[in-house]
């Protein structure tokens, strides 16, 4: 019997372009592939390890001929629209107190200011989850098993009783791992607020 919800944020609520962002950082950085060393300050960076300032210039020392806010700009691309009806779905699940709702999301500090910045329905969404975990802020990162661990102590949970929603096939492997219950979902053809008709096993 599912007692939690853990949600991912990305291509679950907030619709996300990974693939042109991936292709509009490499052509603003004038690059043909990340290297280790850019990916390993991308991942401390998401880890929440280095701040904004310090993020930006490791960057744009490296490829001065960026600017801080181009780089911004570059950064925050693969953010796209936040369709209120799935606000509408997610509120109408808090108030059914069925669940508890934890989000769980691989979110950085320059992606979450974008996001307070033009979702006027942040707070309310923020509200909705018993807890909100973001990788920046407790300095974890999926699909490393830390961070399912660390969301099970926490709240005092049992794997079997969970479901955990992504759109990212690691991560998904690794709650899979250690039995919690997955939803992963393909961006492209379903929806979150199809999860009772979808997982109609689990419910």
């Amino acid at each position: 019997m599912i007692k939690t919800i853990i949600f991912d944020f990305g291509n679950v609520f907030i619709n996300l372009d990974i693939e042109g962002a991936h292709k509009s950082a490499l052509k603003s950085l004038k690059i043909d592939g990340f290297s280790d060393e850019l990916l390993e300050v991308f991942e401390s960076f998401e880890k929440g390890l280095i701040g904004t300032n310090s993020f930006a210039k490791l960057v744009t020392d490296k490829y001065p001929h960026i600017s801080k806010s181009e780089f911004i700009d570059m950064w925050n691309f693969m953010l796209k629209d936040f369709p209120k009806y799935r606000l509408d779905f997610l509120v109408n699940l808090k108030q059914s107190s069925k669940y508890k709702l934890i989000l769980l999301s691989n979110t950085n500090d320059i992606h979450i200011n974008y996001i307070k910045e033009n979702v006027s329905f942040y707070e309310t969404f923020k509200n909705c989850f018993d807890e909100f975990y973001l990788s920046h802020e407790i300095h974890l990162i999926k699909p490393n098993n830390n961070i399912f661990e660390f969301v099970l102590n926490n709240n005092n949970l049992k794997p079997e009783e969970c479901l955990f929603v992504d759109d990212n096939a690691d991560n998904i492997n690794t709650a899979n791992k250690i039995n919690i219950n997955t939803w992963h979902i393909d961006p492209k053809t379903e929806d979150v607020i199809n999860l009772f008709k979808t997982k109609t096993d689990l419910f």
